[in-house]
């Protein structure tokens, strides 16, 4: 198992929720993540990562896989204009390589927000890791794990 993937069951472990990682195949494309579940496009959790301009930190923005991020909403919600988070900023401070970020288990803090319709399913499935690894969360838990705001970011 993957060192990304061991860190993100730790996390859940260590948060008291579930650590049910499953490796369903593909799941790079939201559309992809949901058949390989069996589930809707919107409950799979995108983490999007963007470099704020100011700070220089990356910022990470949970949204519905059917949904497209706001720009605009994102930077008022992160209080700061976004550009694109490259490869090199997002390992090192998250921990994991574009295109497996998981909303849990980041090698440092990172300041998060939480769309406020992932709260409107019972279960919704995001990233452990890698393109290929998955967990389940309720969406409650899962904002209070990652400290995520809840905030409209999505068009």
């Amino acid at each position: 198992m993957s060192k990304s993937v061991t860190r993100v069951r730790a996390a859940l472990e260590a948060a008291g929720l579930p650590a049910d990682i499953r490796e369903p195949g593909e799941t790079r494309t939201a559309e992809q993540a949901a058949a390989a579940v069996g589930c809707a496009p919107d409950q799979i959790v995108k983490s999007l990562i963007f470099r704020g301009e100011e700070s220089g930190h990356v910022r990470l923005f949970l949204v519905p896989g059917g949904r497209r991020l706001s720009p605009v909403k994102a930077a008022a919600a992160a209080g700061e204009a976004l550009g694109k988070a490259d490869a090199a900023l997002v390992r090192a401070e998250t921990g994991f390589a574009i295109g497996g970020v998981a909303p849990v288990g980041h090698i440092a803090p990172v300041a998060t927000w939480m769309d406020p319709r992932l709260p409107e399913f019972a279960e919704v499935w995001a990233a452990a890791g890698t393109p290929r690894h998955v967990f389940s969360a309720a969406p409650e838990a899962l904002r209070r794990v990652t400290g995520a705001v809840t905030r409209d970011v999505t068009e």
